[in-house]
């Protein structure tokens, strides 16, 4: 089969079109014929290096259909989504013809949308839901802040919170973009992010009822600072860089009542405690496809362009989520 794997730990030179043997599932895996597969901020790190040894076949999401299952669960030919599952991490992952995942992390989908925009759902739909539904609890009424709203992530969240009936503030560091963010529906969008607390006085007096932080550990004390007693900030991003905080005293920097969680989608879904059973997928896609969630890829690159696609991804002006098409 073909396949992209990192030759070494580098830049986007160093991912490179190749052949590899096709994989042979075992029992409890799902072998599927890859047709487009998302990318996403992860497997920058897993190019780099800089998270240590990964797979030499990258990719923690697809799209396609099934070419194999042992058990017959799946049928041939079914249209499927594959996400995590130690994918491009602790075993090749999405970035060729095909791969084989574990049961857990394949859901079968029911849609005519095309593989590039069925393909752009799985990450980062799951991660979103997750956060808003489970972390941060979100009832219809209730005020998010989104900060980092022009990632594919942030997108996401935006259009499930509309879903939700939860009036939403996205924050931006880029001016032209808040037109779009507007049609995603926001209520209000702030350009930078830095000191939100006082940024959201008009909108929230008392606080907001809850933040999804994408940017990280550089925002997190002021996401703290901008909820109400008993608003939520969940941590799932790090658009603003991974370093953990030098110091952190709970007791004394964060306010009193406000509730802090974080969510890492590479190392939860499909485990017991985060089943994707739990994700809506086949509504997320319905939504989709009735036009419910402007969820369309911001770009689709060919296979054959997939540096072009990371160094797009790594300047941060896609715009939104980036897909290879096979």
């Amino acid at each position: 089969m073909r396949a992209i794997i990192i030759t070494r730990p580098g830049a986007a030179e160093v991912l490179s079109l190749s052949e590899r043997p096709r994989p042979d599932p075992r029992s409890g895996e799902i072998l599927i014929a890859v047709k487009a597969f998302g990318l996403n901020r992860a497997e920058l790190y897993f190019r780099s290096g800089a998270w240590g040894k990964v797979a030499e076949i990258s990719g923690i999401e697809c799209a396609g259909s099934v070419e194999a299952d042992l058990e017959g669960g799946f049928a041939p030919g079914q249209k499927v989504i594959a996400l995590m599952g130690g994918m491009g991490r602790t075993r090749n992952g999405s970035y060729a013809e095909f791969v084989s995942v574990p049961r857990e992390n394949v859901v079968a989908i029911d849609t005519d949308l095309p593989w590039e925009e069925l393909a752009a759902l799985p990450e980062s739909y799951a991660t979103a839901w997750t956060c808003l539904v489970g972390n941060l609890q979100l009832a219809p009424g209730q005020t998010l802040v989104i900060r980092g709203a022009t990632s594919a992530l942030g997108q996401a969240a935006l259009n499930i919170a509309r879903g939700l009936g939860v009036r939403t503030v996205a924050t931006t560091r880029r001016r032209d973009r808040a037109d779009m963010l507007y049609r995603l529906g926001a209520a209000h969008v702030i350009i930078g992010g830095n000191e939100l607390a006082a940024k959201l006085h008009d909108i929230a007096p008392a606080g907001v009822d809850a933040v999804l932080d994408l940017i990280g550990t550089t925002t997190m004390l002021d996401s703290l600072a901008a909820v109400r007693r008993g608003g939520r900030v969940c941590l799932a991003g790090f658009l603003g860089g991974g370093a953990p905080l030098p110091q952190f005293d709970p007791v004394f920097q964060m306010p009193s009542g406000a509730h802090l969680s974080a969510f890492a989608s590479a190392l939860v879904f499909g485990t017991q405690d985060y089943p994707l059973s739990e994700i809506p997928f086949q509504q997320i896609a319905d939504n989709a496809a009735r036009g419910l969630y402007q969820a369309k890829p911001a770009r689709v690159f060919r296979f054959e362009d997939i540096q072009a696609a990371h160094r797009l991804m790594e300047t941060d002006e896609a715009g939104g989520k980036v897909v290879v098409r096979m």
